[in-house]
């Protein structure tokens, strides 16, 4: 068992590998060669305590939060990319790919896996997640960096000379970065993503209007702001149903929707200084390229009602939001697989026995 890091200059490496995997803190995606996108489900596991027996993943155990009887947990075995419970990540992952795939992946001869980790893992997270792949049958993992990954499955010229800047707004970080030529130029991790902003939402309801969320309704509550959500121009106020923290009965009150833009906008500033010292680190020439190319926005989390409006305010810079934020990391990492994505070729005239040497 062995395992390399790799960034897009070892796509030959990523082009070996039968099935990529992107084990978010929200939802779990693999992508097997040839096949596509075979799942993507909540990183979820519904466990008996009494006996360890798995009851369910993915979906089916999302819907199981907070509706069990004492003896059956929901456990989330990924936690902000890293992944926290090897044996029962493996589990989970055995019984979302299906037995049918896994008996199609046990058949090759040396079973090769990639894996995205956010980019600044340390090791002992990388560890984990080679660990989780061995157990699934991985003779070699290829770790790739999370921002390249999705930078890759959007589309954006990561090979080229030029400046892209990417935002991987997750449910528990944010990570910002500028790429150029294949590699990262200069990067931030911000540890608030949609699980804080959440948080805040059921922290407001709690102290101003005594109401429990159920712990499924937080994502409702965002997207009744509209698509302006975090612009004045949204709808002045939404109801919210839940249970009265006195009494336990199911009440509903109608929300203010300016106060939800303020109780939410603390963590989104923690994201805007983020990106401006990302900004301040990252060399002038680049800086102007992404003047006029922007920022591009990807993750579950970019789906935030008016977010991307919030930045173009605070910026001054383009923002695009990805065509398919959600599942941005996962593609890219199948166009590495497929070979889709053609490696920059340089041909120094000065410097070309150095770089055989290099590559020797």
């Amino acid at each position: 068992m062995t395992a390399s890091t790799a960034n897009t200059a070892s796509l030959e490496a990523l082009r070996r590998c039968h099935f990529a995997v992107d084990l978010g803190a929200a939802r779990t995606r693999v992508y097997v060669k040839g096949a596509g996108l075979v799942v993507d489900q909540p990183s979820a596991a519904a466990v008996n305590t009494r006996t360890g027996a798995l009851i369910a993943v993915g979906e089916f155990a999302e819907k199981m939060t907070g509706r069990t009887p004492g003896y059956i947990r929901v456990v989330r075995p990924v936690s902000g990319g890293t992944v926290v419970d090897i044996e029962m990540a493996q589990r989970m992952l055995r019984h979302l790919l299906g037995d049918r795939i896994r008996r199609a992946l046990r058949r090759k001869p040396r079973l090769r896996a990639a894996v995205c980790t956010p980019h600044d893992a340390d090791p002992l997270s990388q560890r984990a997640a080679i660990e989780t792949l061995v157990g699934l049958g991985a003779r070699r993992v290829e770790l790739v960096d999370t921002l390249i990954a999705a930078a890759v499955g959007c589309g954006l010229p990561v090979e080229q000379p030029e400046a892209t800047m990417i935002m991987v707004c997750g449910a528990h970080a944010t990570q910002v970065a500028v790429l150029s030529l294949g590699s990262i130029v200069t990067a931030e991790r911000i540890p608030v993503g949609g699980e804080a902003v959440d948080h805040a939402i059921v922290q407001l309801l709690r102290h101003q209007h005594e109401l429990v969320l159920p712990s499924q309704s937080v994502r409702p509550l965002q997207l009744a702001l509209s698509g302006n959500g975090l612009t004045p121009q949204g709808p002045a106020s939404t109801e919210i149903h839940g249970r009265d923290v006195a009494t336990g009965l199911a009440r509903s009150v109608r929300v203010d929707t300016a106060t939800v833009r303020n109780a939410i906008q603390t963590p989104l500033t923690a994201v805007l200084d983020g990106i401006g010292k990302v900004l301040r680190d990252c060399p002038p020439d680049l800086v102007a390229d992404l003047a006029d190319r922007g920022i591009m926005m990807v993750g579950g989390s970019a789906l935030l009602p008016g977010f991307d409006q919030m930045l173009r305010q605070a910026t001054g810079m383009p923002v695009h939001i990805a065509e398919r934020p959600d599942v941005c990391a996962v593609q890219g990492l199948g166009s590495m697989l497929e070979g889709r994505v053609e490696p920059l070729v340089l041909h120094p005239t000065t410097a070309g026995s150095d770089a055989d040497a290099d590559s020797d």
